[in-house]
């Protein structure tokens, strides 16, 4: 009762924001392009990132999208520079913060860009002639980009001013919606009972094993009922969803450097970790199953690394000379946006990329089905 009684000016507050545009009183704005949203209610570790590179993945499968021209649209959490920019595979973490660097290193291909205004942002990806004319365009350092035909939006669900196409909110298996709380007692950044606007919920890093029994129960705690494993859909505050459940896989180790010696480190059994992310947890688990973990260094999620860090990591790494040094893929991009990585560390640094899959295949199609349908 008392986290209630605490937490009651934040969930006043945003019960009347979501009122004003749920009534009109505030604007909302449709997209000039078909338009996927992917966020989530709560703050880091739901996997937003990894999900919009899945939908990537899905739109460069696909025959009808494979060449036409995509684009990604983030705020650019933590970046330096200002307005719209777009982004390209040589800009640093620092310019356009970590996740759209990332997403533009592994999609080259792909029009990456950040602005705060998401509704502006948009206008400009899909007219970019009328953006260069703009007195605006002159702040951005890189105009030059395809006008695009679809757009997936990266953590953009409490931005109420956009509707977007199809809007796809994320949650996590091991927190269920019931069991949670508003920030700061709890994870929330937004009202349980959001979800119901979105049209698809994923349940994320659930086993990569799980029963369908498995998958009701999770859905019933968390208030959702009708659950339909045939149509995936099942209902919320009287809201029809879409619901699907996906796993993590994490991928061989990569080097974030080149170095003529650093495969040799790749068969090491003894390993220095480094994380800045909201939840390090499962990486952990997931690498003391091949490497006894000699040290690992928690930082605070998005850190942008200084010389300070670097030394303590390097300090490990000149007491174990044959450790390999593992991070994870979103801290790497900030690495390597740090002056102050010294050679014992670039020589045997790997990140540990991951992927995100649904739980069985009948589910990956029926998703695709419906990713495709919305924006055709």
């Amino acid at each position: 009762m008392i986290d209630k009684i605490l937490l009651f000016p934040y969930y006043l507050t945003l019960k009347v924001r979501h009122s004003l545009y749920n009534k009109g009183i505030k604007k909302v704005v449709p997209s000039p392009i078909p338009t996927v949203c992917i966020g989530n209610i709560a703050v880091g570790g739901t996997g937003k990132t990894p999900h919009t590179e899945m939908v990537l993945r899905t739109l460069l499968q696909d025959e009808q999208w494979k060449d036409k021209s995509i684009a990604v649209l983030s705020r650019g959490y933590k970046r330096r520079s200002k307005g719209f920019q777009q982004v390209l595979t040589n800009d640093g973490a620092s310019f356009s913060g970590d996740e759209p660097a990332q997403i533009k290193k592994n999609f080259p291909g792909v029009t990456v860009a950040v602005c705060k205004n998401r509704n502006e942002g948009l206008r400009y990806l899909a007219e970019p002639d009328k953006f260069r004319a703009m007195k605006k365009a002159r702040k951005c350092a890189h105009r030059d980009f395809p006008a695009a035909q679809v757009a997936v939006l990266d953590d953009s669900f409490q931005y109420r001013a956009l509707k977007p196409t199809l809007s796809i909110v994320l949650a996590d298996y091991k927190r269920p919606i019931s069991e949670d709380a508003l920030m700061p007692i709890g994870r929330l950044r937004d009202l349980p009972e959001r979800i119901a606007a979105a049209d698809v919920l994923i349940v994320t890093k659930c086993p990569s094993y799980i029963e369908t029994w498995e998958k009701i129960n999770w859905l019933k705690v968390s208030g959702i009922k009708n659950y339909n494993p045939e149509t995936f859909t099942g209902t919320y505050l009287g809201k029809e969803l879409k619901i699907y459940f996906t796993y993590v896989d994490y991928q061989p180790l990569e080097t974030v450097y080149h170095y003529s010696n650093e495969k040799r480190y790749n068969y090491s059994s003894r390993a220095i970790v480094f994380t800045g992310i909201a939840k390090d947890g499962p990486m952990l688990r997931y690498l003391g199953d091949s490497f006894k973990v000699l040290r690992h260094f928690k930082f605070r999620d998005h850190k942008r690394f200084t010389r300070f860090d670097m030394r303590k990591v390097a300090a490990a790494s000149i007491s174990n000379p044959t450790a390999a040094i593992i991070t994870t893929e979103k801290d790497s991009v900030r690495v390597t946006d740090c002056r102050y990585v010294p050679k014992e560390i670039k020589e045997r640094l790997f990140y540990l990329p991951i992927k995100v899959f649904f739980t069985n295949d009948k589910e990956e199609a029926h998703f695709r089905s419906t990713l495709l349908s919305a924006i055709k």
